[in-house]
């Protein structure tokens, strides 16, 4: 099947954010239609992980069974907003990501699943009667829209990440293969079915093509006097992106990138590209679409602990690293983060660090661990500082 963007297929960066658009009729794709047209438009999971989408397709395909169809607008990370704005100003793109994939995999069922806070009425309201989707309100921390985690609620159990070694596109909602898709990775497909590959690359890189949504927040309003979502193609630089929501550069002390989960960026370095390779060489990736702006009058070190602290209560409790290794990772942080610390601190949270990586029944652990690695890289001249009872910001004390 050829797709070829129709005289109505958005023009720009305004996709995501075209408010209701007409779109006309949704096709009806086989699932080897999708997944074509999905791998040639290079389209990546939106949600945080990066997945690319058209081999979560050929998984589901390959299990020969009706799956079913869950949209993730779980949307745990506290910093991050784009699925409610989502579920609020583009439902149509939620409800025909879900029926695109539905018809393509023969799904027995078709679920939304939106998170704590989230007001699904909109989207409800939104659907026709011949819509097979159901909208389900559930409830749930950082970790519920981890896909085991929320596949073991969807069943009626605590919703805490299950066993890793069996994913849930092989045995997910009542025990069924399952795919589980991001509430924007499902606009994305609703607009990718009708448009085709080649309008979808016409946005971001080669190597990472398309649009994606960011959250933008900040630290205060002097930073930040306009947060909100934002649509962004794919390799824009940080600096460019922060313009649009009026950020004084010159006040910005680093960006946090991608989420909780994320790195952070620092001020020298805000002309980096928003997209996987520019991205890395800072430990970054897009994530769940985050960059929340740190003001440089607030010592990283004080919020970054107080980030770690976070993560740490938002654990399942499931195993050692989060039960003890990341509480005593984020207690150790704190104590650097106050002057005249006892210099062993950093060798100890590298310690911890290494005692939680890889250990953990999901990937809690990890991502958190990451975060703390990219705050004593970012901010090796602040640890420096403080351990000699100094604080460049004036924000620290004594612990």
């Amino acid at each position: 099947m050829t797709l070829v963007a129709t005289p109505q297929a958005p023009v720009g960066l305004r996709r995501l954010t075209l408010a209701d658009p007409d779109l006309g009729p949704l096709p009806r794709l086989s699932v080897e239609e999708l997944t074509t047209v999905v791998a040639e438009a290079g389209l990546t999971g939106r949600g945080g992980a990066g997945f690319p989408t058209a081999r979560k397709l050929h998984a589901l395909k390959a299990s020969g069974r009706a799956p079913v169809v869950v949209g993730n607008a779980m949307e745990g990370e506290h910093l991050s907003h784009k699925d409610a704005y989502l579920l609020h100003s583009a439902p149509r793109l939620l409800i025909d990501g879900l029926d695109l994939l539905g018809h393509a995999l023969g799904a027995r069922r078709r679920i939304l699943a939106v998170g704590p806070g989230k007001d699904s009425r909109v989207v409800r309201a939104a659907l026709s009667h011949r819509s097979r989707i159901e909208v389900r309100d559930l409830v749930g921390g950082f970790v519920s829209g981890q896909e085991s985690a929320l596949v073991r609620q969807l069943d009626g159990r605590p919703g805490v990440p299950g066993d890793n070694l069996v994913p849930v596109f092989t045995k997910g909602v009542g025990g069924r293969p399952t795919l589980v898709v991001n509430a924007e990775t499902l606009a994305q497909l609703a607009l990718l079915a009708r448009f085709g590959a080649a309008w979808f690359r016409s946005q971001g890189t080669p190597e990472d093509p398309g649009t994606f949504l960011a959250t933008l927040t900040g630290s205060s309003s002097r930073v930040l006097p306009h947060p909100g979502i934002l649509e962004l193609g794919r390799g824009t630089p940080l600096a460019d992106a922060l313009a649009v929501g009026s950020v004084p550069l010159r006040e910005v002390g680093a960006v946090l990138v991608g989420g909780y989960h994320g790195a952070w960026v620092p001020a020298t370095a805000l002309d980096v590209p928003l997209s996987r390779a520019g991205l890395a060489p800072h430990g970054a990736t897009p994530g769940a679409g985050v960059l929340h702006v740190l003001d440089r009058a607030h010592c990283p070190l004080v919020a970054s602990a107080g980030i770690a602290s976070y993560l740490a209560g938002e654990s399942a409790g499931q195993c050692g690293p989060c039960i003890n290794g990341l509480p005593r990772m984020a207690h150790t942080l704190a104590r650097l983060a106050s002057l005249h610390a006892d210099s062993r601190l950093v060798h100890e949270v590298e310690r911890l660090r290494g005692l939680v990586t890889g250990r953990g029944a999901c990937a809690h652990p990890d991502g958190t661990a990451r975060f703390v690695a990219s705050t004593m890289r970012t901010f090796a001249g602040h640890v420096e500082a403080h351990l000699a009872g100094e604080c460049p910001t004036g924000e620290a004390g004594h612990g």
